[in-house]
């Protein structure tokens, strides 16, 4: 229980232990319904994979195994709370990794079942979507969000938590991809992105010019495949220019997303855009967006840089808002869904 004496958990608080494990980062986060955010613990195996160039899902899935409980207790020893003061436990049930999520899937199902607790399942990009409300800054509803995390790139009609329309969304490589496959071809390893980011820094902004993907038709799909192989092309000609061909291919893709998201905040008439997952801790893009969002008069909000990548606190959070609604998985199955689409989530009543 805590210490502290005003934050005595009452009949009428509701607690809740989120844990993420979809990926190569196993994240548990503690969200109570009076303070919010108590706890919160990240870690990441990206060393492991890094040797490979890439996530490999069995070790990832062996890495969550040793990882989970100790985080588990070591957040609830931090925020002074024991298991026996939680009221609901979410989890990621996907999209993600069979492997990953079967991991949490099981602790969570496991921990709730021998608690007498409900168990939630949780959609990873609604935990993305909705971890700006983390913040004490925080986006109204209805918005457009910018979803770029992982495998992932979608612009999102959100009129409010559990209603959300896709507007459109990558026909190949997720812009998060696009980074990752360019920095390879550069020789950065893994992962690209922040090793692309910083070697952009160096980069002259004049000496190359890069297709803005499909931003000349209409619609808010993106494509970032040819960005990739344009890359690639420039590189085979021009060996000794890796920080010039880095920031003309950060400055097309960030340019795209820029374009794109003002066509959708347009299409929908709303003055608010959220932008969230992993690349939107990248700097550039968001020089870009809040620019664009100055010149029409567009509030735009982000996740801090620790919540822009996978973490527990927006599924402790996500799991909050459901569960303390009523919403609780039904049987003591571990259902997984490794692909998931946000347009076929409960709004929350």
């Amino acid at each position: 229980m805590h210490n502290h004496q005003e934050q005595q958990a009452t009949q009428f608080d509701f607690i809740t232990l989120g844990i993420e494990s979809s990926c190569d980062e196993t994240g548990i986060g503690l969200y109570h319904s009076e303070f919010g955010l108590i706890g919160h613990q990240l870690f990441s195996s990206v060393k492991i994979h890094a040797e490979y160039g890439g996530v490999v899902p069995e070790l990832a899935s062996r890495d969550h195994i040793q990882r989970v409980l100790p985080l588990i207790k070591a957040v609830l020893v931090d925020a002074k709370f024991t298991l026996k003061d939680l009221n609901g436990i979410a989890y990621t049930a996907g999209p993600g990794l069979a492997g990953a999520l079967l991991v949490g899937g099981a602790v969570a199902k496991s921990l709730a079942w021998s608690l007498d607790i409900p168990s939630l399942a949780v959609h990873h990009m609604e935990g993305h979507l909705l971890a700006p409300l983390l913040e004490k800054s925080q986006p109204k509803f209805p918005f457009v969000a910018l979803l770029v995390s992982g495998g992932h790139t979608m612009l999102i009609d959100v009129k409010a938590i559990g209603q959300y329309k896709i507007l459109g969304e990558s026909l190949d490589d997720a812009v998060g991809e696009a980074f990752d496959k360019t920095a390879k071809i550069l020789g950065l390893g893994y992962p690209g992105g922040p090793a692309l980011a910083m070697l952009v820094e160096q980069g002259n902004p004049d000496a190359f010019k890069f297709p803005r993907p499909m931003v000349d038709r209409p619609g808010l799909d993106f494509s970032f495949s040819g960005l990739k192989t344009f890359a690639r092309n420039t590189f085979a000609k021009h060996p000794n220019k890796k920080a010039d061909i880095a920031k003309a291919f950060e400055v097309a893709a960030t340019q795209t997303l820029m374009i794109k998201c003002r066509r959708a905040l347009e299409q929908t008439k709303y003055a608010t855009l959220v932008v969230a997952g992993g690349v939107s801790a990248n700097l550039s893009l968001r020089k870009e967006l809040n620019q664009m969002g100055k010149k029409v008069g567009t509030n735009v909000f982000y996740p801090r840089l620790e919540f822009c990548t996978d973490n527990g606190a927006m599924i402790a959070l996500v799991g909050h808002f459901r569960l303390s609604h009523g919403q609780r998985d039904i049987h003591h199955e571990i259902n997984i869904k490794p692909r998931w689409s946000l347009e076929e989530l409960k709004q929350i009543e």
